[in-house]
Formats: structure tokens, C-alpha cells, sequence
């Protein structure tokens, strides 16, 4: 039974949460404050799988604990609930390393599904590659453009270089390069990245491929790796990082 740590200071929310969650087949716990339960997930952190955490904490707020959390290494599935339709608060939120987020006020069917589907994803990443017919890839990498992911140790070089990427960034970038040189539309990416088998806001997709052309691109604003499709999404080129 997967168990899920709900942080939120508004009782009202904790209670809808948990309710639902337990009515799903979640184990829940609740925390009223950042403090507490960055200190709960620290000392317990192998006994969550799943943490819903609100953005505005008293203390520390939810993007405080997303960062401690990850500068920690602790890669346990994070979902933001945010009752501020803010892009930059997004944007910050996911580049902390938060795997996805919910708007206040939101529908107790949809946590669930988001949820179910981080962990699915995160289950997927755990059991390793299968296998795979895209050029360059063997049991443990892959290869292309100077890039190497390593993914036994979930580590990515550029020009042998050791790069940070979030867990949601390196997923995003090992399936772009699974499925080189093939336009891959919005909602593709959230079906096999996110894990989503119904429409919805594919603004994640954005800031998403945003963050990783920053931190792979020779040139971010004029990307070579990680291409605009227009009219239909992205693909990952094979063409070389070396400009003329």
C-alpha cells in the first residue's frame, strides 16, 4: 500500500486529501508546516512514497522544503498543490524538482490520477530499461550529440561534463532521445513522461523542455538539440552540438 504524506495548513484541505486518498488505498499522513515535515520525510524518508505539498506554508513554505528536499537527494515523488495560477510560481516550483502540480481549487479525482501516475512513472524509472530500438542505446546509456546518460546511475554528461538534472528533466530527456528525429506533440510527452492518459495543461511540457534546453544547449535560445516542431511539439535532432 503506497503511503503519501499530505502537507497543508488548512484543515479543511488536509481532511479532503486524506479522505480521498485513503478511500483510493493510500496510507496517509498529514503535516501542518514545512518544518515538520521536512524534518518527518528526513527521518523517515524510506517510509513515503508520494508527498502533496502546499506552496504557502507558514515558516517554511512549500518551496523551501521542495529545495531542501532535493539538496538532500531525497527523490521521493513531489506534487505541489497552489491556489496562486502563477507562472513564475511554477516555473520555480518545477525547477526545485517537483514532479508536477495541482491549482486550488482542484478536483480530488484528479490528485488521485496525477498521483497515481507519478508513481507509475517513478516504479517505471526503478525497474531500468528493458530494452529499446533507438540507435545508441544499450542496457545502461545512451549516446549522441556529446551527451551520455547513464541510467543505472542516473547521470547525464554533456561534453563530458556532469550536468544537474531534476528526476522530471532527465525522464523528459531520455525519452526525447529514445525517439530521436520523431516529432513528438504535447500531449505524447505528458502520455509517456507524466503519465497522463487524459488531456490537460501542457504548460509542464514547456518549462520543462525550457529548463533542459538550458542546461544542454550550446545556445538555449537558439536550441539545436531539443527542436520546436511548430504546430505540433518537439523532437530530439541528431545534428551535432559544433556550429559552423
Amino acid at each position: 500500500m503506497p503511503r503519501v504524506l499530505v502537507v497543508d495548513d488548512e484543515e479543511s484541505i488536509q481532511k479532503l486529501v486524506a479522505f480521498n486518498f485513503q478511500r483510493s488505498g493510500f496510507e496517509v499522513d498529514t503535516s501542518a508546516n514545512g518544518y515538520e515535515a521536512l524534518q518527518r520525510v528526513r527521518e523517515h524518508e524510506g517510509q513515503f512514497d508520494l508527498i502533496i505539498l502546499d506552496l504557502m506554508l507558514p515558516g517554511m513554505d512549500g518551496m523551501e522544503v521542495c529545495k531542501r528536499l532535493r539538496a538532500d537527494r531525497v527523490n521521493i515523488p513531489i506534487i505541489l498543490l497552489t491556489a496562486r495560477d502563477d507562472e513564475v510560481d511554477l516555473v520555480l516550483g518545477l525547477e526545485l524538482g517537483a514532479d508536477d502540480y495541482v491549482t486550488k481549487p482542484f478536483s480530488p479525482r484528479e490528485l488521485i490520477a496525477r498521483a497515481r501516475a507519478v508513481l507509475r512513472r517513478a516504479e517505471t524509472n526503478d525497474e531500468g530499461v528493458s530494452g529499446g530500438e533507438a540507435a545508441g542505446l544499450t542496457a545502461k546509456q545512451l549516446r549522441t550529440n556529446h551527451i551520455v546518460m547513464d541510467l543505472s546511475r542516473h547521470e547525464v554528461t554533456v561534453r563530458g561534463k556532469l550536468i544537474d538534472l531534476t528526476p522530471k528533466e532527465f525522464d523528459l530527456l531520455r525519452y526525447l532521445m529514445e525517439n530521436r528525429e520523431h516529432a513528438l506533440t504535447r500531449d505524447q510527452l505528458l502520455d509517456r513522461v507524466w503519465g497522463y492518459s487524459s488531456a490537460t495543461d501542457t504548460r509542464i511540457v514547456d518549462v520543462h523542455v525550457s529548463h533542459l534546453r538550458e542546461k544542454i544547449e550550446p545556445d538555449p535560445k537558439n536550441p539545436i538539440l531539443i527542436r520546436t516542431v511548430r504546430g505540433i511539439g518537439y523532437k530530439f535532432a541528431e545534428s551535432p552540438v559544433d556550429r559552423p
